[in-house]
């Protein structure tokens, strides 16, 4: 017989198995947990971490060098001294000769303009006088070369002037090679030089300008169309010279460049212009950055060649004199004192030849000088006593033998090494003579806020404000 009572299933006899397995389990799992508890309040070694990047001593130069080339257009003043002194001296040069444009670089020189022709195509020269050798023709390059110094000079539109400037020295001495002297080829290097500067931060009608844009409250900059209109003015002047075929211009023959031919170089320079003033109006951000950025590399490259060039120049100039036996006699001097032609004042000139002392004083004096100049630069106290002796020398020049416009684009291509200190304590005298001078019954303070005393070395936005072709 059957128990009335249910009994329990055969598995509930084994239901106590798996407790006691799990009841073995625990004690384990609860020692292994209290071990990772042990270990992880136990101090860790410390674990290996990658050291950190040391930048190195030549690294470090380089970035600093780097960042200083891009975050300034340095030495605003001295070239704005440099812009200031080529213009003039060239703008004086061009006044003088104005009765005798015609003979020199016009259609009655002696320099026939197919001869002019065959020259600047074997050395790839420019000269927009090669357009036409008709006499109205010469007499507009002429004009505008004049009127693009006096604006240069005045700094308007300074960054189209440059060009311009560039453009009508060219042309002038391209078209009669043979007439001109050393000052000539200081005049002609420098002229391409300062379309790559800024040379219109300070002392100019551009600083002005910008100087007023900037107190306008951030307002958005007017669309400036006297700029646009000059632009454009410009731009349809060269569509027409290129395609009336005007001669010199080429896309890719050799040119200023190997390969690179003088459209090439006036268009890329127009384009750039519009393209400058567009993203500064339309595309403050990135872009602007990127295009100030290069702005100041060339600036800052152009200024170096500068220093270069002028160091080259006494170089040689140097080292040639001490080969001549003249020079290493003593009495170079005295023979140019004695020639007619470099004799303005005879009788000054007679008082310092007859002097055997000063000849050679005077001989050696300027061999020593330009040889060592170029060494003088690593101290400045020794090249600014130097730097006063050549302005000295070339002022000598200017009076004694005759070299007016010789000695003054020298002096202009010295004061890329005048300290800037001196600069804005002349430019410092310069307001105050000017408020003593022209004001009328106001006080000596009047006119503080319009620029007075020293003026801020403008190097954020090139000194030429929002403007098509500044």
């Amino acid at each position: 017989m059957t128990s009335p009572i249910p009994q329990q299933p055969h598995s509930a006899s084994h239901a106590p198995l798996p407790h006691l397995t799990e009841s073995t389990d625990v004690p384990q799992q609860a020692q292994q947990a209290q071990q990772e508890q042990q270990a992880s309040r136990e101090p860790q070694p410390p674990q290996e971490t990658p050291a950190p990047y040391e930048e190195t001593r030549i690294e470090r130069v380089i970035g600093r060098g780097f960042a200083r080339v891009t975050g300034r257009a340095m030495a605003p003043y001295q070239t704005a001294v440099i812009r200031i002194g080529f213009a003039a001296t060239w703008l004086l040069f061009l006044l003088r000769e104005w009765p005798h444009r015609q003979t020199l670089y016009g259609p009655d020189g002696p320099w026939s303009l197919d001869m002019a022709r065959r020259l600047l195509d074997a050395n790839h020269a420019f000269s927009a006088l090669l357009w036409s050798d008709g006499r109205g023709w010469f007499e507009v390059v002429y004009f505008l070369a004049v009127a693009a110094s006096a604006a240069l000079m005045l700094g308007w539109r300074t960054r189209t002037m440059s060009v311009l400037f560039m453009v009508g020295v060219l042309s002038l001495q391209n078209r009669s090679v043979f007439i001109g002297d050393g000052g000539d080829n200081v005049i002609h290097l420098m002229s391409m030089y300062l379309v790559l500067t800024r040379c219109g931060q300070v002392w100019s009608l551009d600083a002005r300008r910008a100087k007023r844009a900037e107190s306008a409250d951030g307002e958005r900059p007017a669309r400036d169309l006297p700029g646009v209109v000059l632009w454009a003015v410009l731009g349809l002047g060269l569509a027409v010279a290129q395609l009336s075929g005007g001669h010199g211009l080429n896309w890719f023959e050799n040119g200023p460049f190997p390969h690179i031919g003088w459209s090439l170089v006036l268009w890329g320079l127009w384009v750039a212009h519009g393209l400058w003033w567009a993203v500064r109006r339309y595309a403050p951000g990135e872009p602007r950055i990127v295009l100030d950025t290069l702005a100041k590399l060339a600036h800052n490259g152009a200024v170096l060649v500068i220093m270069v060039e002028v160091c080259l120049i006494y170089a040689t100039a140097g080292w040639y004199k001490i080969q001549g036996t003249r020079w290493q006699d003593g009495t170079a001097v005295f023979y140019p004192m004695h020639l007619d032609y470099f004799s303005p004042w005879p009788g000054l000139s007679d008082l310092l030849g007859s002097n055997g002392l000063m000849v050679m004083v005077l001989t050696y004096g300027t061999v020593i000088v330009q040889v060592a100049f170029p060494f003088t630069l690593f101290n400045r106290r020794l090249k600014n006593v130097l730097l006063v002796v050549m302005i000295c020398e070339h002022l000598s020049i200017a009076f004694l033998l005759g070299l007016p416009f010789f000695s003054l684009a020298m002096i202009a291509a010295d004061a890329v090494f005048l300290p800037t200190n001196f600069l804005t304590w002349l430019s410092a005298r310069v307001v105050g003579l000017r408020k003593r001078l022209f004001s009328r019954g106001g006080s000596p303070g009047a006119g503080a806020g319009s620029g007075g005393g020293v003026p801020p070395a403008r190097t954020e936005h090139g000194g030429d404000g929002h403007t098509l072709v500044g």
